[in-house]
Parts: C-alpha cells; structure tokens; sequence
C-alpha cells in the first residue's frame, strides 16, 4: 500500500471515530448552536447543593472525576445532596473541581489516583469508606482516547496504556468496590462504555476493543453480584462536549458543523446529560436494571 493510500484510511478512520464512536467533544460555542435541533438538553443546575436532596445520605465515587463528563457527574451528584469522592491523574484540576463543589455547599474529598495501579485504586477506595463509613455508588468513567491508526501501526505503548487504562481500571474499580458493597447489603456500580463498544470501527482497533471489554465485564458482574443486592450497568455515550472530544476535533480537522448533521440528534450531547443518566441508572428509579448498557447517543445506535 502506497503512503498516500495509507493516509486516506486512517483519515477516513478518524471520520468514523466521530461519526460512529466519537467519544470524544467540540468548543461550547459550538455546543450552543443546538437550538435547530429537535431535542434540547436541559441546562445544569447553577445553584446550592441539596437541590432535592435525592441523594441525600449516599456515598458516592467517580474516577476520572477532574474534567468532561466525571466531573460533571460528580457537581451533580454533590449538588443533590451526596458525599463524593473524586479521584483522577490530574492533581490541579482534581483540586479544583473539589474546591468549586465545596463553593456551592456540597461534600466533596479530591485523591489523586492512577485507576492503572490497583493498589491506588484500593487505597482511593479504602479512603472512601474510611472518611464516610460506606461506598454506595461507583461511577467508573476513568478512560483515555488515542492518535487514529491502522491496527498494525498502533504502538504497542499506546495499546497497552489504553487497556490499562480503560479495561483494567474498571476492572479494579470493580475488584475492590464489590466486596464492599457487598458486605453493606448492595450498591451500584455503572462503568463508562461508548458507542464503540456496539461495533467496529476503521483505525481505532485498541479503543474498540477496550469498550467492548467494558460491556463484559458489566454483564459478568451483575451476573455475579445481583444476589448481593449490588447492581451493576454502563452507559454508552456517542460524541460529549468534553476537553477530550475537543482535542479529538482539533487533531483530525473537524469542525461541529460537519460533524453534527451526521448524527441521529444533529448535535454534541452535553455532559451534564451524561450525569444525568448516571444518576437515573443508580437511582431507586431503576432498580429493575443490572447487567444492561444504557445507549445515550440520541439515537445513534437505533
């Protein structure tokens, strides 16, 4: 295959990745051209924590909670009314989302945490009981993007910090949250998927196969702990306005315009649409569901 042939692939894979799996976002100008579109988000909450108090009690944990949609899980979470515990790489922007969660009244406790280690995982977790007695939710949404490539040019680093990152840590996630909940009669757990996880898509081999590992590992689980009382689901979201989404834009040379008409809901979902959808999945509203995928794409996998 000629270089140029090389090229043309992997840029219409980087197309696909948005166009089927982009789990990635635009500029929040953009974002906000979506008033031609059918479905409007509803705007999140700029007011004092305890909005309803519908989590009032519960103890909360969010990895990958510093920026997109773990942080935007997180204001939510601690504005109705739980105590949550945040962890991520990024050690200034984890103190920052703590910081400006604790503005507006709510419990938040920032740890600096590499979801690829399991003993920083255990120990954020171990810190979660200890500080607040009980862990009754895990949103596992730690994950990573990659460069676009054909299967036999991805770099084996890039490969293995991908599993790493996305596969093993909600795999620990999980290991050490399960006893846990299990010991206290039941939680849940929801694991961040994509919309990658429902196909296969051109140049993007390590990142597809991370989340289709995710929907398995969420089945197995709810298998093995629905007895327990502890449910456990993910959801799949399609393209978010978030920094990862942004910087995805940038790289291949898209733009919102092209890309939104393609979608089934001709525009970005926002992340406080993805908290939302977290907190209905781990709410007593739906206590019926274990072991299933949530698809919030707008549409896309219809």
């Amino acid at each position: 295959m000629s270089t140029e042939d090389s090229e043309l692939r992997i840029n219409e894979g980087r197309r696909n990745i948005v166009l089927g799996a982009g789990a990635v976002g635009v500029t929040l100008a953009a974002t906000t051209q979506a008033r031609a579109n059918a479905l409007k988000p509803r705007e999140a909450s700029e007011g004092d924590a305890q909005t309803d108090g519908r989590f009032a009690g519960k103890v909360v944990a969010v990895t990958g909670g510093n920026s997109g949609i773990g942080k935007a899980t997180a204001e939510a979470f601690a504005m109705h009314g739980a105590k949550v515990m945040i962890c991520a790489r990024r050690d200034d922007l984890g103190k920052q989302v703590e910081a400006a969660i604790r503005s507006r009244g709510g419990n938040a406790t920032w740890i600096k945490t590499d979801v690829r280690d399991p003993d920083q995982v255990k120990a954020f977790l171990g810190a979660t009981t200890q500080r607040h007695g009980r862990l009754d939710i895990l949103f596992n949404n730690a994950g990573i993007f990659m460069t676009p490539a054909l299967l036999q040019d991805i770099p084996l680093d890039n490969y293995r910090d991908m599993i790493a990152t996305n596969v093993d840590g909600v795999f620990y996630g999980m290991k050490f949250a399960l006893p846990i909940m299990t010991s206290q009669g039941g939680g849940v757990i929801v694991n961040m998927a994509s919309v990658a996880a429902h196909g296969g898509f051109a140049n993007t081999a390590h990142y597809n196969a991370s989340k289709h590992a995710v929907i398995g590992l969420t089945k197995a689980a709810a298998k093995d702990s629905a007895k327990q009382n502890v449910r456990v689901v993910s959801i799949s979201p399609l393209a978010v306005d978030t920094p990862m989404l942004r910087e995805s834009f940038k790289f291949q040379g898209l733009t919102y315009e092209q890309m939104a008409p393609n979608f089934t809901t001709p525009r970005i979902m926002t992340p406080h649409e993805m908290a939302e959808a977290v907190m209905f999945l781990a709410s007593d509203a739906a206590t019926s569901l274990n072991g299933m995928d949530l698809d919030v794409t707008g549409g896309q996998l219809a």
